[in-house]
């Protein structure tokens, strides 16, 4: 992919810019559908609440998923030992977890919105836009950073481990180069650090991508 450019003109305003090769724009639009998938599921196996239904309040999961790729994305609201009073992790998850779901799922459309069917391998992100678009990226970054950790590892291997990695660098680059974008900064190179601990901060482990690409590769990838 070409590194995010930030554009201003005078009658379209700000815009964020990029282009990516046909590969690339379909595992992006994998990678989204199969984290707005799991996320649709989540709410989907919410039990019922019968106090939720007659007040119309949004009611979900008082567990965190068993998924690490799905709970990567969902995480707990408290830190281990912050509960107040017992429970209070569980209810605050029940309470709020659906509608946080919700948002992330709008904010996964805008990515199928703009490379689906009828979309393009130029994206064009307004000022409005691009903030969601962070967030959907951080979401499938974080979940494929976990769903790659056994193919990251050897586990699945050699061939598995080759495209995990192609895949988590080039989620990382992507991000990144947005976020500089966003800051006025120069593109960096492509990022390469799968086995980094914290995917959510793209200022670390940058390097030379896999055969000096900013992309996945050529294998089919989004489908680990």
């Amino acid at each position: 992919m070409e590194p995010w450019k930030k554009k201003t003109g005078m009658l379209r305003g700000t815009r964020f810019v990029t282009q990516l090769n046909p590969l690339e724009r379909e595992t992006l639009g994998n990678c989204a559908a199969t984290v707005a998938d799991a996320l649709m599921e989540r709410v989907r196996t919410a039990p019922k609440d019968e106090l939720a239904e007659l007040t119309g309040m949004a009611s979900g999961h008082s567990e965190p998923p068993s998924s690490p790729a799905l709970a990567r994305i969902l995480p707990d609201f408290f830190a281990d030992g912050a509960e107040e009073v017992e429970g209070d992790a569980a209810l605050t998850r029940q309470l709020n977890e659906t509608d946080i779901i919700k948002s992330k799922l709008m904010n996964l459309a805008l990515i199928a919105e703009h490379i689906g069917p009828d979309g393009s391998v130029n994206i064009t992100l307004s000022q409005e836009e691009v903030q969601p678009w962070l967030s959907a990226i951080n979401d499938v970054r974080n979940y494929y950073h976990e769903l790659c950790q056994p193919a990251l590892h050897g586990l699945e291997g050699p061939d598995r481990v080759d495209a995990a990695k192609e895949l988590t660098s080039w989620l990382a680059f992507h991000q990144d180069s947005l976020l500089r974008a966003m800051r006025g900064e120069p593109p960096a190179e492509m990022m390469d650090n799968p086995d980094g601990d914290d995917p959510q901060n793209p200022d670390e482990g940058r390097g030379e991508g896999p055969e000096g690409q900013h992309g996945p590769g050529n294998r089919p990838t989004g489908e680990f």
